[in-house]
């Protein structure tokens, strides 16, 4: 992954620039819920993969659109198509894990630290995009994750 400071001048000030347009949130959590134990979890990664056979993430994509992994996923049938020149993929193609932390999900509900894995995951390919753009793909997500019983997400920002 890039660093700010490898980034030329105007992009990472373009970056920075962007830093008073995020959304403020309170330092508590907005709801109580059980123990992770008890929690059913769900993935949410900005790496741009998704099933094999599914259709790849295009340009412009970026915070429209968003592609649903079954929980059952092969890490042979898990593609990559984000597209941005900043983007390196070595680590997924040596360790899905490093984007999609499936394996070790699992692992955790095996030592019952987390208490399920969900059935469905998300992923959205996290290019420079206004932040703002997510909003309405995030509540069409929230209702997908309510309705699959998640009252936890493992968030991977790639």
């Amino acid at each position: 992954m890039v660093r700010l400071a490898d980034l030329p001048d105007w992009e990472s000030e373009n970056f920075l620039k962007k830093i008073p347009t995020l959304a403020q949130f309170p330092g508590r959590p907005w709801v109580r819920g059980p123990a992770l134990a008890q929690r059913r979890v769900a993935i949410i990664t900005t790496a741009g993969v998704h099933a094999r056979g599914d259709e790849a993430f295009g340009a412009g994509a970026a915070g429209m659109d968003y592609r649903v992994i079954r929980g059952d996923i092969a890490p042979g049938d898990l593609v990559m198509s984000h597209q941005s020149v900043n983007f390196d993929r070595s680590g997924f193609q040596e360790d899905w894990n490093v984007v999609f932390p499936l394996d070790r999900l699992k692992e955790l509900v095996r030592e019952k630290i987390v208490g399920a894995v969900a059935a469905f995951h998300y992923s959205f390919m996290g290019a420079v995009s206004p932040v703002t753009l997510y909003e309405p793909k995030a509540r069409e997500l929230a209702a997908l994750l309510k309705k699959d019983g998640v009252d936890a997400v493992l968030l991977s920002p790639v």
